[in-house]
């Protein structure tokens, strides 16, 4: 071989492993999911210190219940049919959550509505032959709790 017995004069290079978050960020960037922890895992206690619960947590409230809940948004969609209602699907790391938002909350806040990656929803929880909803009463843009997470949703209309 061409190099054998040459001198090779060079230090080993030593990298600090990628974080959680930074794996998270990367995976979201150039694939659009991660397969290792949920982004909201990594932001679960700046929101439970802002009384937000989990979708998990939801889950245990009665019908009529007030609420508050954040997660990524993965889908915002406002059918033809609804009368302007939007429907918007919140995930986290232990599900997901359906939100209902009436037509004059989302000209209200269209702004948090539409441009939102992490959404705060406080509401009323809706629940009626098994089926889950938490009606929106004012949103919230907490996408700077996650930075510069590159998580688009899917939107429909």
């Amino acid at each position: 071989a061409v190099l054998d017995g040459a001198r090779i004069d060079e230090q080993a290079v030593s990298l600090k492993p990628p974080t959680v978050a930074e794996n998270t960020f990367s995976d979201y960037a150039h694939l659009g999911f991660t397969l290792g922890k949920h982004p909201i895992a990594l932001i679960r206690n700046a929101l439970a210190a802002r009384k937000a619960r989990s979708a998990a947590q939801l889950g245990q409230l009665r019908d009529g219940a007030p609420a508050r809940t954040a997660g990524l948004v993965t889908v915002r969609q406002r059918p033809g049919t609804a009368s302007g209602v939007t429907f918007v699907t919140l995930e986290d790391e232990t599900g997901v959550v359906n939100v209902v938002v009436w037509l004059k909350l989302a000209a209200d806040q269209r702004r948090e509505l539409v441009e939102s990656t992490v959404l705060g929803v406080d509401g009323q929880m809706q629940v009626a032959d098994g089926v889950r909803h938490l009606v929106a009463h004012r949103l919230h843009d907490w996408s700077g709790l996650l930075g510069s997470l590159d998580a688009r949703s899917r939107d429909f209309h």
